[in-house]
């Protein structure tokens, strides 16, 4: 005889139904994991226990990807069905638990990524959540390392272009040092080589000629007197055919 159908209903016993359900839980992500690696599929899985504890498996990298992906399809369905839209009071009572359970959703996944509230979690959570914050970190140095690289590509540009600055300023500089020197130089120069002026021409040597005698002078009164001249103490000079005119005389 085969075995009977199985009715299920609630264990009432804690511990073992404690024990069941941490059994079935684990079977059933195992079988969520396997159909989404076997058949390509999103899966998303959310258990609840009868604490408030909450399991939770996804195929993606995201939970809340999957759950916007079934909103939107959700949302389609119902609006082909009805054939129009909604009044916006008819809409907002039914997204409201939607909107407030994917909140919690946020809110929880934030704690958990800023390293709070890590006890609820699984082993397997936990390594999900060590890959997403591995992933982020690695996009948030890759990001710095480009922000830093472009700082300092900048800072080079600008360095390139104050040391070009720079050397034309001392170009410049050096240039008008070079004509002050030259100003300054030619001056000195222009006084040291001035040739010196000839001294005039001696003038012609002449002979001393010395013209005297005795004369005879009559004054007022009848007298003669005898007046003989003095030489002269300074000599004139005569030019030799003067001279030759003057001796002619005397002879």
């Amino acid at each position: 005889m085969g075995r009977g159908r199985v009715h299920l209903r609630r264990i009432e016993n804690k511990i073992n139904r404690q024990v069941t359900f941490c059994k079935r839980r684990a079977g059933l992500l195992k079988k969520a994991h396997e159909i989404s690696v076997l058949c390509d599929a999103d899966v998303a899985l959310i258990v609840f226990s009868n604490k408030g504890k909450l399991f939770e498996f996804s195929s993606d990298s995201s939970m809340d990807k999957i759950l916007e992906k079934y909103e939107r399809y959700s949302y389609s369905e119902q609006h082909f069905m009805t054939g129009t839209a909604s009044e916006p009071q008819e809409i907002w009572p039914a997204e409201y638990p939607k909107l407030t359970s994917r909140l919690e959703v946020l809110q929880r996944n934030i704690r958990n990524y800023s390293g709070q509230e890590l006890d609820p979690l699984s082993f397997r959570e936990l390594q999900q959540l060590e890959q997403q914050i591995d992933t982020a970190l690695k996009r948030v140095r890759l990001r710095k390392n480009q922000l830093l690289h472009d700082s300092v590509s900048e800072l080079q540009k600008k360095e390139k272009a104050l040391q070009e600055q720079n050397n034309l300023l001392a170009k410049k500089l050096l240039e008008k040092e070079k004509t002050l020197n030259v100003a300054q130089w030619e001056p000195q120069n222009s006084s040291a080589f001035i040739l010196p002026q000839p001294p005039p021409p001696p003038p012609h040597p002449f002979s001393a000629l010395t013209i005297g005698g005795t004369f005879q002078a009559r004054g007022v009164d009848g007298d003669t007197r005898a007046h003989q001249t003095q030489p002269s103490s300074s000599s004139t000079l005569m030019p030799p055919w003067m001279i030759r005119h003057v001796n002619g005389l005397e002879g």
